[in-house]
């Protein structure tokens, strides 16, 4: 396991932006319902959290094992952890919740603006996606791939909270999420500035091993068992469709997603 202080620092390269706007609420899903907070849980989004210092952060309650494993991997905490009894997490998630004996109530992170993107940026676009696990595991992939960001709408997709940071496992500290009301205008938008826009569609003709990549690149990715709607497909410059060799012929959006990205970054 790799130590946070020794691991590689959050500096940007190419396609990678920072984003620190001055008293900016999140739009979309969480300030819709109102949430003034989100809940992280687990080691992986409690530690990347704490690591993140534009993560603002209210209460953290771990165990004594949690706790001090924070403080062996992280050093001196942002914040001081209440210690509690699991049974005490357990109380507030559920007893389903794989908490590791960490809990920690933060700030939501910027809304960055797709206009504030770089030419280079390599962005995913979701269409619709609202299992949290589906989107939380593709966070996960987009921060293992150097993804830009994530574009996704204000309605038909889950809170960056609970569940879905948890199967981020921290991706969401690295990825950050373009909140848009309108997808296909944002893909017109992005289209408009050079960026390649390539829609995944199962039926397509062109294999994803032949679409030329670009310095500006769109990933759009439809929800499982719908796919792209008609409008987000118009707004793609090209549909590509993964191809299988084995018995079962697809896989669900977060592996596709992993797969998809892969074929695109092996020469960026």
């Amino acid at each position: 396991m790799t130590s946070r202080r020794d691991g590689p620092p959050r500096s940007s390269g190419p396609g990678r932006f920072r984003y620190r706007p001055q008293g900016h609420r999140p739009a979309g899903p969480a300030a819709r319902e109102g949430l003034d907070h989100v809940v992280l849980y687990g080691w992986h989004p409690v530690s990347e959290a704490l690591a993140n210092t534009e993560r603002g952060l209210h209460r953290l309650l771990a165990t004594e094992n949690g706790a001090a494993r924070l403080r062996e991997e992280l050093g001196t905490l942002r914040i001081e952890p209440e210690l509690v009894k699991p049974s005490a997490i357990n109380a507030l998630l559920g007893p389903d919740a794989v908490h590791q004996g960490l809990y920690l109530e933060a700030e939501h992170l910027p809304a960055p603006g797709i206009d504030s993107v770089p030419q280079d940026a390599l962005l995913v676009a979701l269409d619709q996606i609202t299992d949290p696990h589906n989107v939380g595991a593709i966070v996960r992939t987009a921060a293992a791939f150097g993804v830009t960001a994530i574009v996704t709408t204000a309605r038909h997709a889950p809170n960056a909270t609970g569940v879905m940071a948890k199967s981020a496992s921290g991706g969401l500290e690295h990825v950050p999420l373009i909140v848009v009301r309108n997808l296909a205008e944002a893909l017109i938008a992005l289209g408009e500035r050079g960026f390649t826009r390539i829609g995944l569609d199962s039926e397509a003709d062109t294999n994803l091993d032949a679409v030329k990549t670009a310095a500006g690149m769109v990933v759009v990715l439809g929800a499982e068992g719908k796919g792209l709607r008609q409008r987000t497909r118009e707004c793609c410059d090209v549909l590509a469709r993964i191809d299988f060799t084995g018995a079962i012929r697809s896989v669900n959006v977060s592996n596709a997603a992993a797969i998809s990205l892969y074929a695109l970054t092996r020469g960026r």
